[in-house]
């Protein structure tokens, strides 16, 4: 029996052993693990920390970029500009030097960064484009096919196509029906895109509306000849424009081009008024319309130019008529 008992004590013993050697390995294995873990996330910590020091810089690149991108054109470039475009111009009736230089004049007032609204796909567009570069330059035209053709050639233009429902030879009757209804659909303040008045332009895209617009050109539609659109809704869709602007400066810069034929010269006189030119360059009329109060329903204050305007403008004489087709668009 003593011997069966020892033998068994014997047996038991090496197992013992072995299991005590399993556990000893099995802790060892595992503080190996900790180890290994407690390495691995030190070095995880480590590379995380140079990381983000290291792109530190990069983060601040765009901050020096974005401050360099406000800078005002330099006036070499302005003015090389204005020379090469003016020089290319010499050859065919385009806007003169002074006309170039008056529009420019405006864009640096309110540089660095600046709306511009563009009626008129011309020769000088992409000049406008360069000019405004640190800012927003919109262009609106009649013909779907040129603006197409012009987004296609210069990709990162904004430009939209617009659909004119009036005539050169509806002009008269326009101007009477627009004053009549100035204290309801063609107030000078209001959104355009829900007005039912003929004279304004109301399938512009909707955000444009909103837009506190600086510098406004009128350099479009056609309106060298009778059946075409003419430039009375732009112009007076200008006006309103300026006058229900809500932020950005109190003042928005219209020009007017071709300002010597009798619908620019007319409608110009009725809606962006007498008091508010402040100079005519060549056959450029430039203005200054301030915004006005939500509650009125006058656009100009001296009404006396107006109401002289609109009378001769509803009784212009047939020899007028060729005057307002003659002349040349862009």
């Amino acid at each position: 029996m003593k011997s069966t008992t020892n033998t068994k004590v014997i047996l038991l013993h090496p197992s013992i052993h072995k299991q005590n050697g399993t556990v000893s390995t099995t802790s060892s294995s595992s503080s190996h693990r900790l180890w290994l873990v407690f390495i691995v996330t030190v070095f995880t910590l480590a590379f995380t920390l140079t990381l983000f020091h290291s792109t530190m810089p990069s983060s601040t690149k765009p901050t020096s970029q974005s401050s360099a991108f406000i800078t005002p054109l330099p006036p070499s470039i302005s003015d090389a500009l204005l020379h090469y475009a003016a020089t290319s111009n010499s050859t065919s009736p385009h806007m003169s030097t002074s006309e170039l230089t008056s529009i420019s004049t405006s864009l640096t007032h309110c540089s660095p960064s600046c709306n511009f609204l563009i009626f008129g796909l011309t020769h000088e567009s992409l000049l406008w484009h360069a000019l405004n570069f640190n800012g927003r330059t919109v262009y609106l035209d009649e013909s779907e096919f040129l603006v197409s053709k012009f987004e296609q050639s210069h990709p990162g233009i904004e430009a939209y196509d617009l659909s004119f429902t009036t005539k050169v030879s509806d002009f008269p009757e326009l101007i009477s029906v627009t004053k009549s209804q100035v204290q309801n659909e063609c107030r000078p303040v209001q959104n355009l895109l829900f007005s039912e008045c003929k004279m304004g332009i109301n399938d512009m895209p909707n955000h444009l509306y909103d837009v506190p617009w600086d510098v406004i050109l009128v350099d479009g539609p056609r309106g060298y000849f009778p059946n075409a659109p003419g430039r009375m809704a732009a112009i007076y869709t200008a006006s309103v424009l300026a006058r229900s602007k809500k932020d950005g400066a109190s003042h928005t810069h219209i020009f007017v081009h071709d300002f010597y034929r009798e619908v620019e010269r007319i409608c110009s006189d009725e809606f962006l008024c007498g008091e508010n030119l402040v100079e005519t360059v060549d056959v450029l009329g430039h203005f200054v319309v301030e915004r006005m109060e939500e509650k009125s329903f006058e656009f100009c204050k001296n009404s006396t130019s107006s109401s002289s305007s609109s009378s001769s403008s509803s009784s212009l004489p047939t020899s007028n008529s060729a005057s307002l087709s003659s002349g040349y668009d862009d």
